[in-house]
């Protein structure tokens, strides 16, 4: 007798407790971005200092403010880590808690650009005409400003402060999201789903966070990784100025500030900020370099 062929009923167990169709597929952007090696150092750069920030409240550490007139510029030593400043104030302890300043202006400023930046690439690159006319001039005359020199100048204007720095950086960052976001609409709108929503009426609104939005997400989310690196640098050299953290909070570019009165008595007060700095710029460039592979589709 013939062997009777295998109904779905018999199939079907066997496909449930197959262990090779149990797994589930791993998603290929973190596993493109797990094998980017200079990635995950660049992640565990800034998580080491992400860390540091969140955790400085409750670390065994001095008060950064505090003075001890009896440690003035004091090598590193088993009592300070990493020397003492002019004032006898730990250095390891204004260089944690300065991780907070740096930190949080490098992530609210890229924020502040992103919020105005996002939008106004939109509104220039989908509907055009005047509207990306006005919004191109207008960020093209910004981009011919340096931006640092930009931020300067916002900054000196709004007043001395790490609000006032935060915005001035922000606001000097904005026109790159502006330029790059609108390059991006133009590139999909172009796209056939995208004419395709169209043809069956769907409305602007639901064009745009529905097929628009999601497509131009990823190259902007990797350059404002990338900006956060540029904010950092930008807030240092604000501070650096004076028009920064005011003293006596604790800040990498005010410490940068008083260590370069103090270059040959007491090089530490200078060489663990900037340190400090380079690190923290470098992790967020090798994060950013890792998403941009990642989350590239010709790489996949």
């Amino acid at each position: 007798m013939m062997a009777q062929p295998a109904t779905p009923a018999t199939l079907k167990p066997q496909l449930m407790t197959d262990p090779v169709l149990q797994k589930r597929p791993e998603n290929r952007v973190w596993k493109k971005f797990r094998s980017h090696r200079s990635a995950m150092l660049g992640g565990l750069l800034v998580g080491l200092f992400v860390l540091m920030a969140v955790f400085a409240p409750i670390l065994p550490i001095p008060d950064p403010t505090a003075t001890d007139w009896g440690a003035v510029r004091q090598a590193p030593s088993a009592a300070h880590w990493l020397g003492t400043d002019e004032i006898g104030r730990d250095v390891l302890s204004r260089l944690v808690w300065g991780a907070q300043a740096s930190l949080l202006a490098g992530v609210i400023s890229v924020g502040i650009a992103v919020a105005f930046g996002v939008p106004l690439g939109i509104l220039a690159g989908y509907f055009g005409g005047w509207t990306d006319g006005i919004i191109s001039r207008c960020t093209e005359a910004l981009l011919a400003v340096p931006f640092l020199i930009l931020a300067i100048a916002l900054a000196a204007f709004l007043g001395p402060s790490l609000t006032n720095a935060m915005i001035a950086i922000g606001l000097s960052a904005t026109p790159v999201f502006v330029r790059l976001t609108r390059g991006q609409v133009i590139s999909v709108k172009a796209e056939d789903f995208v004419e395709g929503a169209h043809a069956i009426g769907l409305s602007t609104p639901k064009i745009l966070s529905r097929y628009i939005f999601p497509n131009i997400l990823p190259p902007v989310l990797v350059q404002a990784t990338l900006t956060i690196a540029t904010a950092i640098i930008a807030e240092a050299s604000l501070s650096f100025l004076g028009l920064g953290q005011q003293p006596p909070a604790p800040s990498w570019g005010s410490m940068l500030n008083t260590a370069k009165n103090f270059l040959s008595q007491a090089p530490w007060m200078a060489m663990w900020p900037g340190i400090a700095i380079f690190l923290v710029v470098l992790g967020f460039n090798l994060l950013g370099d890792g998403l941009r592979d990642a989350l590239d589709p010709r790489e996949h």
